[in-house]
This record gives C-alpha cells, structure tokens and sequence, in this order.
C-alpha cells in the first residue's frame, strides 16, 4: 500500500512541477495575498487629507489648526477662503475630512466661553469615518485641557476627577496586521487547499486518465491520499512562508508554540480535504469545481471572523457563523500566535474543528467511493 501511494505521490509532484501556473498561483499567490492585507487592507487611518477654513484668523484659531496638524491622523493640504468650497472638496474626494472654524472663535476663547468649531467628514467609508471622528474629538478634547490648565495655572492630573488608563494587551499598538496576518493561514489551509484538491481529482476525470487508475489495484482511499498528500506538503510549506514573512515584514509575535500550531494545521487540513474531495466527486470540470470552491470560500472569508468581527453582524447571521468550521481555527491561529494560548485553554475550539471534520471526511469518502463505483 504505502509502495503504491509513494509511486502515485511522486507522479503528482511531477505533474504540479510541469505545470508552472499552479506553481506560481500556490507559492505567489499567499505571498500577494500577504502583503495586500498586511499593507493595503488596513483599518489604520493616518495622515487624513483635510481641509481648513479658518474664518477668525486668530492665535487662538492658528494653534487649533497646528494642534490638528501637529496628530498623526490629519495632514492640511488646503486653506479655503469661504466655507462653502469645503463642500466641493468634500464632493470630489480631495479631502476626507475638513475643520470649520466660525468668526469670533479666539475672542470666545479669551473670554473664558465654549467656542464651537465644526469637523465635517465624508462618510462614504463608514470604517475610515469612525476613526476619522474619534481622532477629531480626540485633538479637540487636548485642547480643551490644555486651555483648562493654562487657566487654572494647575496640571489636569492634579484635579479631582476618574484617571481612565486603558492597557490594550496581546496587540498594544492595534496594528491591523497582528490581525490579518494570521488569518491568513486559515484562509490559505481552508480555501487554497479546498481547491487544489478537488481540481487535482477532476482533472484525472476530465483527462480520461481517472478510470485506467481504478482498474489498476490501486484502491481508492489510496488514490486520494496520493493526490492530496502533495497539496497538504504545500499548505504547510506556505503556512511557514507567512509566518517568516509575517515576522520579518510585519514584527508579528509568536508567542505561543509553533509545534502545536502545526500540530493543529493538520487538523484543520482534515476540513478543506474532505471538502475538496466531496467538490470533486459532485463536479465534472475543473471550472465547476472552481465555482463550487468560491461558493463553499465565501463564507469561509466573509462569516468566519477573518475580515469582519462576527459580534457586529445580525444575530441571525450569527448563528450561521456556528457551522463554518474557519470560525474555530481562527480563534485557535489568532490565540497561539498572539496571546500565547495553549491547548487548554483552546479546547473547546479544538473539539469543534475535530468534529466538523470527522462530518465532512465521512461524507466525502461515501461520496467519492459511490462515485467511483
């Protein structure tokens, strides 16, 4: 038995080898999909275009703008003279963000009042819009104290009052990477491996090649683990490729053990495989294996947790989260490289993905041995 899966194996490694755009969409690919999210899809929002108009022209008018200016989040890349261009700016995307600063402004501040200044946000993206908004209130708020101690002659710390000092553990600075990126060997082990599963097996169909294997004594829990043992080789060489690339790029910690999880991979690999043989022994064609794969991918990607947190979508939707196994394995992934979790104390998580598998091998093999025969 294993004389005749080694043969096999070998034969699909040199078929993968021949063909250099699987190659490249395998190895590439992830490390396309890596710097994309860990770069591009990000929630971090700094150096705001923004628009100033600064109807007081006063001390007190300039400092707010240089207050604004002096943050992270906002960069002045035009003054107005009338506060109706702001809108124009605004409606043909040159600036995100635009501070309104009335007449009468620094004389309000002198005489001891509550001025009011207006902080006008495009929120066609409502991810950007959100931050946007906290980092106005934000410098807005540091210049209120600092004015309050300038009067008081007195430090803000020294007054009586609540010292709320939040302390973000596991990802202090909120990088959008430390999150992504780990998510990415879900993604990767769920959906890649899916895939090039199920298209390996239809191809030997759609080839005609499938039957002189079956009259062969090679049987068919052999033939599948043949075909498959390749692709789980490459899902565990480009999971390490992220985890190398991730720390080296992206300084993402792995504080948990890296034995256990890969240790885990291999039970994550179980869903994925079961799941590319069952789309196998439905489909016909390699692109109907391909559609039925991005239709199993889309919740993996969108209910999963990967791109969205599962707590702000509709409880309905919620509920559904329940059946897709990623759901799990993120939690696992994301809780062994960042917080260091161990097996413990992610055993409830553990004992779904191990269920969702034993389902989903269980059916694949019926399947795939009904189809065979």
């Amino acid at each position: 038995m294993l004389f005749r899966i080694y043969h096999l194996t070998h034969k699909e490694f040199i078929h993968i080898s021949r063909d250099p755009r699987t190659l490249v969409i395998m190895i590439v690919m992830p490390l396309v999909m890596l710097f994309l999210l860990g770069y591009a899809a990000t929630t971090d929002i700094e150096h705001l275009r923004t628009a100033v108009y600064d109807g007081d022209k006063t001390p007190q008018s300039r400092a707010l703008i240089e207050a604004y200016r002096a943050s992270n989040y906002f960069d002045i890349v035009a003054y107005v003279p009338r506060e109706d261009d702001l809108a124009y700016l605004l409606d043909h995307s040159d600036v995100r963000g635009a501070l309104v600063i009335p007449p009468g402004f620094g004389q309000e501040m002198v005489a001891g009042r509550q001025p009011e200044v207006a902080f006008l946000i495009d929120g066609s993206d409502p991810t950007a819009a959100t931050t946007v908004y906290a980092a106005s209130q934000q410098v807005g708020q540091a210049v209120t104290i600092k004015l309050i101690e300038d009067t008081l002659n007195t430090s803000v710390d020294r007054l009586p009052g609540i010292d709320v000092r939040p302390r973000v553990r596991y990802n202090p600075n909120m990088e959008s990477a430390y999150f992504m990126i780990p998510g990415m060997i879900v993604l990767i082990l769920f959906v890649f491996t899916t895939l090039f599963t199920s298209t390996a097996i239809v191809r030997e169909r759609e080839l005609g090649t499938i039957e002189q294997l079956i009259v062969t004594p090679i049987r068919p829990i052999e033939l599948v683990i043949a075909k498959v043992l390749p692709y789980v080789v490459i899902s565990f060489a480009v999971t390490l490729e992220i985890l190398v690339m991730g720390v080296l790029l992206f300084n993402i910690p792995i504080n948990g053990s890296i034995p256990l999880l890969l240790g885990l991979a291999v039970l994550f690999l179980l869903t994925p495989l079961g799941l590319g043989i069952l789309v196998s022994s439905t489909a016909s064609t390699q692109q109907e294996a391909l559609l039925l794969t991005f239709a199993t991918a889309l919740p993996t990607v969108y209910l999963s947790g990967f791109l969205f947190p599962i707590e702000a979508m509709p409880g309905w939707l919620q509920a559904i989260t329940y059946v897709i196994p990623a759901r799990y394995a993120l939690v696992i992934v994301r809780g062994i490289i960042l917080k260091g979790a161990g097996i413990f104390i992610l055993r409830e998580q553990v004992w779904a993905v191990l269920i969702f598998s034993v389902i989903v091998v269980f059916l694949a093999a019926t399947r795939f041995n009904k189809k065979l025969d």
